[in-house]
């Protein structure tokens, strides 16, 4: 009598999970990962390999130690950015850094800035939590700082700063001074500025919906208002706050950042002047644990084009091979559920900025090497492999107790180029009395494809911008109760979205 087959369609998507037992996640969150590793959950559906970054000039900042601060320069319309190592202003631009101003006092804080734009002219204004603020002026490509007095003298040594209401914030300790409307430089009262205290030590602010968030590490407080004669500030909570500088975003209508109990959104509710809060790190509250306790500081960013947030934990004794970061897909206008995690691997990052210049975003990132990288470019760590993961939960594929004999695994994937990884399917949470079955590799195929680079390939004889193949089946030999599948791509080859797989087996007798 012939053996019955059946086939078990996997949907890659849910992303990341860590908070559900095993059996439950391979009953209730088929598609969800166990490990997705330098996979991101794409808008588009699936899994899709993270692109790589590469040097944005391949010469060495000036100086020595942490590059302190970078940022994209607005308005240009080429790519230019203004690093600070050392306390030097310098431009990255047409493949080398002008040096631009020098700082009174060298300091190791992380320098942050804010954009703005009062009089036609785009300007970044810098704090580095020492020296007193440092303007950027695109126009006129220099930076200069805030002259000394007795007003000014209370911002020397600002820590973070906003654009807001054609105003600049810029807190120290508990206190948010503002300058007068449409100013950069006037902080006296007579003219409109002034000082607010929030009472406790802020950690980051962002501008919401009309409104001024403010965070500290135990509360955040919001102010509303146009000017110093209407300026209201209320609270939001007084019990959550955010605990690490770096890490506060606005992704898809929401703002996330780093509070005591994990990553946490804060979200405008249909109740005009109310906001949510929730904790969207629950599904990877293992992962994040570890993250955060093999870090020392942190950074963020958002991939506009994808709704992405993403954070990176940064070490200095830790290599960029070994170097961890977190990032989250939104899939939904409105609070943490609907983001779906993954891990990131290989991306040492200190500092870090994102910005739409023209019609592409622009990413840049520094660590401790003296070099500023593009992210989002190349499909290489800067000529070394991504090391992309993805491992499903054990599936028990309807019966828990019941054997089953495993024939093929077919992958429905959408690449974009050269393709090369090995799969495998995992048996029985890998008991080890179970025979594992052999990993298979996965190769390019297509029908008189060639790919540029490739050996094969010869200028007047080959044919370009075929199709590859998007279906590939792979015999697979095992038997067992419950089923993983597993996926590695070691390589420098282009990223690859992983859609659907689906195995193809036959019951067995119950035991």
């Amino acid at each position: 009598m012939p053996v019955q087959w059946n086939t078990w369609l996997v949907e890659f998507k849910g992303g990341l999970v860590s908070n559900l037992s095993p059996l439950q996640q391979g009953i209730n969150a088929v598609g969800s990962a166990t490990i997705l590793q330098n996979f991101e959950p794409s808008l588009s559906g699936g899994y899709r390999k993270v692109a790589g970054y590469e040097k944005f000039i391949d010469a060495e900042v000036t100086g020595t130690g942490t590059i302190q601060g970078v940022a994209v320069v607005p308005g240009t319309g080429s790519n230019q950015v203004i690093v600070i190592r050392d306390g030097v202003y310098y431009l990255g631009a047409g493949g080398s850094y002008t040096s631009k101003a020098t700082a009174s006092t060298t300091t190791a804080s992380k320098v942050r800035f804010a954009r703005y734009n009062f009089s036609g002219t785009e300007k970044i204004v810098f704090v580095d939590s020492n020296n007193y603020p440092a303007y950027y002026d695109t126009d006129a490509e220099t930076v200069t700082f805030l002259s000394s007095s007795t007003v000014n003298d209370e911002v020397q040594g600002a820590e973070h700063v906003a654009f807001f209401k054609n105003a600049l914030f810029l807190s120290k300790g508990s206190n948010v001074f503002f300058t007068a409307p449409f100013t950069d430089d006037d902080l006296e009262p007579a003219s409109g500025g002034g000082v607010i205290n929030v009472g406790s030590d802020v950690t980051g602010m962002i501008v919401f919906r009309e409104q001024l968030i403010i965070f500290s590490r135990d509360r955040i407080t919001r102010l509303a208002g146009t000017t110093v004669s209407d300026y209201a500030l209320q609270p939001i909570t007084e019990d959550i706050g955010c605990i690490q500088e770096d890490t506060i975003q606005e992704i898809g209508g929401d703002v996330i950042f780093m509070g005591p109990d994990g990553l946490r959104t804060l979200s405008a509710t249909e109740r005009i002047g109310d906001f949510g809060l929730d904790v969207a790190s629950k599904p990877i509250k293992t992962n994040y644990e570890s993250f955060k306790d093999n870090s020392s500081t942190f950074s963020s960013l958002v991939l506009r084009n994808k709704a992405q947030y993403r954070i990176f934990g940064y070490s200095p004794t830790n290599r960029a091979s070994v170097s961890r970061g977190l990032l989250a897909t939104k899939f939904v206008d409105q609070g943490g559920t609907g983001l779906n995690w993954a891990e990131l691997r290989g991306f040492k990052v200190f500092a870090c900025d994102s910005f739409i210049v023209g019609d592409s975003e622009f990413v840049v990132f520094t660590n401790d090497d003296g070099y500023v990288y593009r992210m989002e470019f190349g499909a290489s760590r800067d000529g070394e492999n991504i090391d992309a993961i993805y491992e499903s939960p054990f599936m028990p594929i309807n019966d828990p107790q019941m054997r089953k004999t495993y024939y093929k695994l077919a992958l429905y994937m959408e690449p974009t180029g050269l393709l090369g990884f090995t799969a495998s399917i995992r048996l029985d949470q890998n008991a080890p009395d179970v025979i594992q079955p052999p990993t298979i590799v996965v190769e390019t195929e297509g029908s008189n494809v060639f790919l540029y680079g490739e050996p094969d390939a010869v200028f007047g004889t080959a044919t370009f911008g075929g199709e590859l193949n998007k279906l590939y089946n792979r015999n697979v030999i095992g038997s067992g109760k419950t089923v993983a599948i597993r996926i590695e791509d070691i390589s420098t080859n282009p990223s690859f979205t992983l859609d659907t797989a689906v195995l193809e087996y036959a019951d067995n007798d119950r035991q």
